[in-house]
């Protein structure tokens, strides 16, 4: 690809780039009107608030409300001021200059200071899940209460990213830095203080999170709202009749084709897929490599043959997906059109099966599988992983859907590698380095989920993966990571099946819908109620 693509979306040029003090997040057409309350609905249950030491969206929903970050980022991958208003990338890519603003505080009233910055960071690098993100950091110096200076044992081109709002929350130092674990803090869930645009009000773990307006709040005349509701049910039936009954007027996340069909054509809705791009969410089906016969590629390969991906896409999810074919979403900079394909033919998958040894028996099988799916998504999984049973079954392969009770329950599948084949939902998080790495990296082959879980080990891959992840120049890297999703293609680890097609709704009612890189995992000070 040319780098006038990278250029246009303004991504790691800027990231290589200079003080941002003049950067802004663009300005709305209609007038902002103060008051009034947002209400979300959602099924995802987060287990406490505290985005620092817990990833994925039901935390990230609430924490990036809650606390706010050095970084935010607009729709054009560009970085943005926040907790900084300005910043300075080192030209060999091993420290990053943060000059924070003198009037922000924390919800207590205590200042935000470099001291929090340096403290929150470096609690990420040690408790995050996503390992990767932070590694390379050795350590913070703080010179002044308001500067910030993170020093990289090697240059890091993901770090402005790794600052955005869901990933690098500020966390008062004065509070978890008491000496406790802080996976478990008593904090993370009760009497939270952060630093964003509204504070925590009541958390009522699987029913609400009820936020209110921080009137001290570092941008002036914001939020606008003077309330953030976030109503939790498993049901999203329930949430959808909720929906268009006015209680809610706000549903981030919804994939479903009958709900999204139905609600495009209500008048009183606005759908967006835009907000989703830096989330980069793919439905895929991960195969267990350390186990046989799965550990033969050309297994592998055959059953990928046996899937039609337009017919999931257009049929299964009602045209509103998109066909995904490698590791990285289309929306990234660093994605390639140049993979390894496997179109559909039943024949050919048959008689791949055929040449690698695997021949049918008398009762027409040849070989049994399980496949398991992330429970609470049925439309990307239970309904994809019954449609893969089916078509593997017209090549002499038996599978078994196994049902998982809940998420612990998958999770622990999965972290242990008692499985054959899973579906699973697995985000890009806006670099590789952050999300993508963490599949493939022989060295992220952990008892724990989301991780290498796949048991894939490649040393050409580990090598490229953490070339590119050091690597400055834009072009140069995006070279090492088009190398890295030939050869995943090729070895196919995971048969990539569709880009999610999420969908944020709201009531017409609601302006300045969040549509950046980040979406609904971005700060809501700029959302109004008309």
């Amino acid at each position: 690809m040319p780098y006038s693509r990278l250029t246009r979306r303004d991504t790691f040029a800027l990231a290589l780039g200079a003080a941002a003090t003049t950067c802004s997040l663009p300005t709305f057409a209609q007038e902002a009107k103060r008051g009034g309350t947002l209400v979300i609905g959602s099924t995802q249950t987060p287990r406490h608030l505290n985005g620092a030491v817990q990833s994925g969206i039901a935390t990230a929903e609430p924490s990036t409300q809650i606390f706010a970050s050095p970084l935010r980022f607009d729709d054009k991958w560009a970085p943005q001021p926040y907790l900084a208003e300005s910043w300075k990338l080192a030209d060999d890519g091993k420290s990053l200059t943060l000059n924070l603003r003198k009037n922000a505080v924390f919800h207590d009233g205590k200042p935000v200071t470099s001291a929090d910055v340096a403290f929150s960071i470096m609690a990420i690098k040690a408790n995050h899940p996503f390992t990767t993100m932070m590694a390379p950091v050795d350590k913070i110096d703080t010179p002044d209460p308001y500067t910030a200076i993170i020093r990289m044992s090697t240059p890091h081109p993901a770090i402005l990213l790794a600052m955005s709002p869901a990933l690098c929350p500020i966390l008062p130092k004065h509070i978890y830095g008491d000496g406790q674990d802080l996976k478990s803090h008593p904090r993370n869930s009760k009497d939270v203080v952060g630093s964003g645009p509204f504070k925590l009000v009541e958390f009522t773990p699987n029913q609400r999170i009820v936020m209110e307006r921080f009137d001290k709040f570092f941008l002036p005349g914001k939020p606008y709202l003077d309330k953030v509701i976030i109503t939790i049910s498993p049901d999203q039936s329930s949430l959808m009749l909720n929906l268009e009954r006015g209680d809610i007027n706000m549903m981030p996340f919804v994939s479903v084709p009958t709900d999204l069909r139905r609600l495009a054509n209500d008048k009183q809705f606005s759908l967006t897929p835009k907000g989703y791009e830096g989330i980069g969410a793919l439905n895929w089906l991960a195969f267990n490599t350390a186990k046989k016969p799965l550990s033969d590629v050309r297994v592998r390969k055959a059953i990928a043959t046996s899937i039609d991906k337009n017919f999931i896409t257009k049929a299964l999810m009602g045209g509103f997906a998109q066909v995904s074919d490698g590791p990285i979403v289309p929306s990234s900079p660093f994605a390639v059109t140049d993979l390894v394909r496997y179109p559909f033919d039943l024949k050919k998958a048959a008689a791949m099966l055929d040449a690698a040894g695997y021949k049918v028996d008398a009762n027409g099988e040849r070989f049994k599988l399980t496949i398991d799916y992330l429970p609470g998504v049925d439309d990307q999984q239970k309904t994809v992983a019954e449609y893969v049973r089916g078509q593997l079954k017209k090549v002499g392969i038996a599978v078994e859907v196994r049902t998982s009770a809940d998420f612990p329950a998958w999770a622990k599948r999965m972290a242990t590698h008692d499985f054959d084949m899973s579906m699973d939902l697995v985000y890009n998080w806006g670099d590789p380095v952050i999300g993508v790495a963490r599949t493939y990296l022989s060295t992220n082959i952990k008892p724990i989920v989301w991780t290498n879980t796949q048991s894939y080990n490649n040393p050409k891959v580990d090598e490229l993966l953490n070339t590119a992840g050091q690597t400055l120049d834009p072009v140069k890297r995006k070279a090492y990571y088009a190398t890295f999703q030939k050869i995943v293609t090729d070895e196919l680890p995971i048969e990539f099946i569709n880009v999610l097609p999420y969908h944020t709704v709201t009531n017409r009612k609601v302006g300045n819908v969040p549509m950046t890189i980040w979406g609904p995992l971005s700060p809501y000070d700029n959302v109004y109620i008309k």
